[in-house]
């Protein structure tokens, strides 16, 4: 999609000029909803449409109300690009569930609807599948590739990765293209976002990035510096380089990714460290009863990366508590490398594991 000629109807209203054209950046307000007053709900939605053709691109964020490192990557995306340097267009859809995110929730505080396994949406359904429907074909079916924005949810920290259908070669392309060192491979749940589009030929991946119910800048910098690299691969910025992140690790099916589990309640005590690499029977975690009398060690069924594990200290059995994605002998030999660099410093457990710094 070349310009903004090109969108829906609905989005030229909202303040938007009705003969909008190519070169400049529209800011404005797009009923998905209503609340129970019959007030419009709306996703607040900057487009910088390029002054030459090319791509557009769509960034989403807020799709779960709680996590907003997201949402403070599409401000800054907003601002970064003057359209008379891009070639394309961007689409920023800074808050797409802003019922959630007016609660501070993770879902649609109505019935607790999860927006994220409403896609590609219907118009005679429930709140969320209503919402999605606007949200996909106002906007992400007009466009060529998109990138989805999201944190862990509450209790838990997530490292930063990519989540892609990598059996797809033009996915596994962006997946590059965005520079993260760890990619999780999958096709996504039925009703994401991320698979909605991608089976419509429409490339999409997730950024997992940190904690809920905050900003971390230096994540929300990793991330900025991703949507740079993807721009500069699909030339909405010709000429501009495209990041290799040093070293770079894609699952390859379930097998290479699990997440552990507590099999008795208690308290929980990470002792994995001081950097996320164990070797297969390492220990990551104890779980002692109140009395300190009983302790169940939970260890690594493989040689790993920890990718996300559990910030509450109290678990019941079934509880999540780490994530661990298998690596191979090089890919460890690549992040004990960059560990006297420094650039690991960010992902110690000792202090604050993927910090905030």
């Amino acid at each position: 999609m070349d310009s903004l000629e090109n969108l829906p109807e609905p989005f030229g209203a909202g303040g938007v000029d009705a003969d909008p054209g190519a070169g400049r950046t529209y800011h404005v307000r797009f009923s998905v909803g209503e609340d129970y007053f019959g007030t419009a709900v709306e996703v607040p939605v900057t487009v910088v449409d390029g002054a030459r053709d090319g791509p557009t691109v769509f960034l989403t964020a807020a799709i779960h109300g709680d996590e907003l490192n997201g949402v403070k990557v599409l401000q800054e995306v907003a601002t970064r690009y003057r359209p008379e340097e891009l070639h394309g267009t961007i689409v920023c859809l800074h808050v797409c569930n802003p019922p959630a995110y007016q609660a501070q929730q993770r879902y649609i505080p109505i019935y607790d609807q999860d927006l994220n396994r409403a896609f590609r949406g219907g118009e005679r359904s429930t709140t969320a599948q209503r919402m999605a429907g606007r949200i996909y074909d106002g906007f992400v079916r007009h466009c060529d590739l998109g990138i989805d924005f999201h944190t862990s949810t509450r209790n838990r920290t997530t490292m930063f990765h990519v989540r892609a259908d990598l059996e797809d070669p033009v996915v596994e392309r962006l997946a590059r293209a965005f520079g993260s060192n760890v990619v999780l491979f999958g096709s996504g749940s039925r009703g994401t976002l991320r698979r909605a589009a991608t089976e419509d030929g429409i490339p999409t991946i997730t950024v997992e990035m940190g904690r809920a119910h905050r900003f971390q800048p230096r994540l929300i910098e990793e991330a900025i510096e991703g949507v740079d690299s993807v721009l500069a691969e699909y030339e909405l910025l010709p000429g501009r380089p495209v990041r290799w992140p040093g070293w770079y690790e894609a699952t390859s099916g379930d097998g290479e990714k699990r997440w552990l589990r507590a099999d008795t309640g208690g308290l929980v005590e990470m002792v994995w460290g001081p950097y996320p690499l164990v070797a297969e029977g390492e220990a990551i975690c104890a779980i002692t009863d109140h009395f300190g009398l009983e302790k169940r060690v939970v260890t690594a069924p493989f040689s790993g990366l920890i990718v996300g594990y559990l910030e509450n200290p109290v678990a019941l059995p079934g509880h999540p508590v780490c994530h661990l994605v298998r690596i191979d002998r090089e890919t460890r030999g690549e992040i004990e490398r960059e560990i006297p660099r420094g650039e690991f410093d960010g992902y110690r457990i000792h202090g604050e594991l993927w910090s905030d710094e």
